[in-house]
C-alpha cells in the first residue's frame, strides 16, 4: 500500500489514457510510450485485459521479421499459445462435426439421409456431398483463428494472423511449381508400389463434370489455400512456435531448435489431417515449406498464392486425366 504522493507502479497505458504508466511528473506526451521511459519487458502480461492494452498501444506489423521478434504480436505468451493450439484442436474437431451435419441436412433435402454411409465410402462420392464436406470443415478452419484474435489476440484479425498480401507474394506461384515437382520427385522411386496414390484425387473431382468440377475446382485453388493457411500457419504455426522457442527474444540455439520443430511439427500436422496415407509424406513436405515460407515473410499471402498455384496444377492434371495430389 502506497503512502500519500507517492506511486504504485502500474502497467503501460496507450496514448489518451491519461498520465498512468508514465514516470512522474513526465509532462503530457501525445506518443507512447515515452522515449525516456523503459520499455516494459516483453512478452508483456498475459490475458484479454492486457491483450486489450496490446489492442490499444498497437504492435507493428513487419513484414520478413519473424513474429517472434514483434513486440505485442500475439500469441505473446505461452500461455497464450498454449490457447491458441487449444483452439486449433477444438476448430478442427468442430469443422468436421459442421462438415457431417452439412452433408446430413443436404441429404436430408434431397431424400438421401439413408444414404450417407454409403456415400462417403465411394470412391467417386456426389459434387453435393464434396462441397458440403468442405464448407463445414472450413468452418472451423476459419472459426478457431478468429475466436484465438478475440480472446488471446489483439482482436485485429488480419493483423494478429498475417492475413495480408504484396505484389512479391506472386512469386509461390513458382513455389506451388517447385513443390509439385518436389514432391513427384519424392514419390519417383515408390511410383510402382502405389496402387491408388491418385484416390483421393478422384474422390474429390472424379465425379464431377461441368459446373460441378467447376464448383469444385474454384473450392479447390482458391477456398482450401485460404481457410487451410489461415488455419494451418497462421493459428497454428504461430501457436507451436511461441510455446517451443526461449520467452526471451533474439536468436540463440534454443530459439532454432524451437522454430525448426514447430515447422516439422506444423508440416506434419498438416498431412495427416487430410487423412491420406500414401500422400502423407508429400503433403507433410509441403507443409514443410509452406510453414518456412510463412515464419520467413510474416504474413500469408505468399503462402496462399502458392497453395493455390500447387492445387491448380493437380486440378490441370485431373481435367487432362493425369492424375495429381489436390488438398
Amino acid at each position: 500500500m502506497s503512502q500519500p504522493g507517492e506511486h504504485e507502479p502500474s502497467e503501460p497505458v496507450p496514448p489518451g489514457s491519461g498520465t498512468g504508466g508514465r514516470p512522474p511528473g513526465s509532462p503530457p506526451d501525445p506518443s507512447w510510450p515515452d522515449p525516456s521511459w523503459p520499455a516494459p519487458s516483453w512478452p508483456g502480461p498475459s490475458g484479454p485485459a492486457a491483450q486489450q492494452r496490446w489492442a490499444g498501444a498497437g504492435f507493428e506489423i513487419t513484414d520478413n521479421v519473424a513474429f517472434l521478434d514483434v513486440p505485442g504480436a500475439p500469441p505473446v505468451t505461452k500461455g497464450d499459445a498454449g490457447m491458441w493450439l487449444l483452439l486449433a484442436a477444438v476448430g478442427f474437431l468442430a469443422g468436421q462435426v459442421v462438415g457431417l451435419v452439412a452433408v446430413y441436412v443436404v441429404a436430408l433435402g434431397l431424400g438421401m439421409a439413408g444414404q450417407i454411409q454409403q456415400l462417403g465410402l465411394r470412391a467417386v462420392p456426389p459434387e453435393w456431398y464434396v462441397v458440403s464436406s468442405l464448407v463445414g470443415l472450413w468452418t472451423g478452419f476459419f472459426g478457431a483463428p478468429w475466436l484465438a484474435s478475440r480472446v488471446r489476440g489483439t482482436k485485429r484479425f488480419v493483423a494478429d494472423l498475417g492475413l495480408r498480401f504484396k505484389w512479391i507474394d506472386l512469386l509461390g506461384i513458382l513455389i506451388g511449381v517447385a513443390g509439385q515437382y518436389l514432391v513427384a520427385l519424392l514419390y519417383l522411386p515408390f511410383q510402382k508400389h502405389l496402387h491408388n496414390f491418385n484416390g483421393p484425387t478422384n474422390k474429390l473431382t472424379g465425379g464431377s463434370h461441368g459446373l460441378g468440377f467447376a464448383v469444385i475446382a474454384v473450392l479447390t485453388i482458391v477456398g482450401a489455400p485460404f481457410f487451410e493457411e489461415l488455419f494451418f500457419r497462421g493459428l497454428l504455426l504461430k501457436g507451436l512456435a511461441r510455446l517451443l522457442t526461449p520467452r526471451v527474444p533474439g536468436r540463440s540455439l534454443l530459439r532454432g531448435a524451437g522454430v525448426v520443430g514447430a515447422v516439422v511439427v506444423d508440416g506434419l500436422l498438416f498431412g495427416l489431417a487430410h487423412g491420406e496415407l500414401e500422400q502423407l509424406a508429400g503433403l507433410a513436405l509441403f507443409g514443410v515449406i509452406l510453414a518456412v515460407v510463412s515464419y520467413r515473410t510474416n504474413r500469408l499471402g505468399m503462402n496462399m498464392v502458392s497453395h493455390a498455384s500447387f492445387n491448380a496444377i493437380a486440378v490441370y492434371a485431373v481435367f487432362s486425366a493425369r492424375g495429381g495430389v489436390i488438398h
